[in-house]
């Protein structure tokens, strides 16, 4: 898996390279029981601060995403238990926002619709 990181966005490094992982996670590039690089592997492969990666691990670990074990570092978790009441309000407040976005910028329900079942399916065939 290729990690890409843009150093002149506004999004900060450790949620690019978390949404990143969790990419990989949806397309099948990352499988349960795989090892991520270590902190330092990592950070030094994409050229950042190890605290940086350490945060991201923190954070993937925290949402049930990855596990951390002593002698193997970090270990994809498998998906199926991710789904939590928590995170249904999550998405829905994410999901207000963007549609109400779309909305303001004239963006159809139909044309809203075609684009989500388009995004929504290069997972469905990994």
């Amino acid at each position: 898996m290729i990690i890409k990181i843009d150093f002149e966005s506004e999004i900060p490094i450790y949620v690019q390279l978390k949404k990143q992982i969790i990419l990989g996670m949806a397309k099948g590039e990352l499988l349960q029981g795989e090892s991520l690089p270590s902190v330092r592997q990592m950070a030094e492969d994409i050229g950042i601060n190890m605290h940086t990666v350490n945060k991201t691990y923190n954070e993937l670990k925290a949402e049930g995403f990855i596990s951390i074990d002593r002698r193997k570092g970090a270990l994809i978790n498998s998906t199926s238990t991710l789904l939590t009441e928590e995170y249904h309000e999550q998405l829905k407040e994410e999901m207000d926002f963007i549609i109400g976005e779309a909305y303001c910028r004239g963006i159809t329900e139909e044309e809203f619709m075609k684009i989500t079942r388009a995004a929504f399916k290069q997972y469905l065939n990994k």
